[in-house]
């Protein structure tokens, strides 16, 4: 049971939980992050620490972010690997909280560690 990035991510990228991950699960995009399902190892470390609340167990992630799971694991396979902290994008706070972000989930990769 893997945990899976959810749409409050999209325009925030804060990085706080790929710091406290033991493993190397989380992948960057241009403006989110996700989590590969074959990496996580479901020690739920990264959930407290996401300040955008956009992390989830594959079985708790709401009925409206179902999509997210598939993006996840495709969208991994695709972008590179982050495994430190990285400031968050310039305009996150503005973002954080706000509904409705799918449309702005850009999928070109970010740069990775």
């Amino acid at each position: 049971m893997p945990f899976v990035v959810a749409e409050p991510c999209v325009k925030c990228k804060y990085t706080d939980c790929v710091e406290v991950c033991p493993v190397d699960c989380f992948h960057e995009g241009e403006n989110m992050l996700v989590i590969d399902p074959v990496e996580c190892i479901d020690c739920g470390a990264c959930v407290p620490e996401c300040p955008a609340e956009a992390i989830y167990l594959d079985e708790d992630l709401p009925a409206k972010w179902a999509e997210y799971e598939a993006l996840n694991a495709r969208l991994a396979e695709k972008w590179p690997v982050l495994s430190g902290a990285r400031e968050p994008l310039p305009d996150a706070d503005d973002w954080k909280g706000r509904s409705g972000k799918r449309g702005e989930l850009s999928e070109a990769p970010g740069a990775g560690d």
